[in-house]
């Protein structure tokens, strides 16, 4: 019998899969029945609750420039609940049509049961990741467009 990964173990394979993108695999780090949020998302989308709906998540909608990046400088934090971790740490970069670099600091709070997240908090500044994919002008007018 295979002893699941670690919630720190499960972290590390995400911003690997994330920064080596392999989209295809993500939605396998978590839970059938989830719930990931991004609290800093200006347009305030709703939780992730399935596999199926990170999946939907992980697939590139449009033909846009992916970034190339890595995560760097990672501090991963156990807390007294051996499923909860808080990691610390940020992509860094180059945007595949200018070459410019870029990073962007980031915290996951994951929970993890029985090797797959199950609860999961992403906190990054999502204009960032807009200015970096060239997206900024189409965030900002669908954040107007909701006020």
């Amino acid at each position: 019998m295979t002893t699941p990964r670690s919630p720190r173990e499960v972290f590390l394979a995400l911003v690997d899969g994330v920064g080596s993108g392999r989209w295809e695999e993500l939605p396998d780090l978590y839970a059938e029945h989830t719930h990931v949020v991004h609290p800093f998302d200006p347009l305030r989308a709703p939780a992730l609750r399935t596999r199926e709906e990170l999946r939907a998540h992980f697939t590139p909608v449009d033909a846009s420039p992916r970034p190339r990046r890595w995560a760097a400088d990672i501090t991963v934090h156990e807390t007294a609940d051996p499923e909860v971790i808080i990691a610390e740490f940020e992509y860094r970069g180059t945007t595949t049509d200018t070459g410019e670099e870029f990073s962007q600091p980031a915290i996951f709070v994951l929970r993890v049961r029985d090797g797959e997240i199950v609860e999961s908090r992403d906190y990054f500044d999502h204009f960032s990741t807009a200015r970096i994919r060239g997206q900024l002008g189409a965030l900002v007018a669908a954040v107007e467009a909701k006020q």
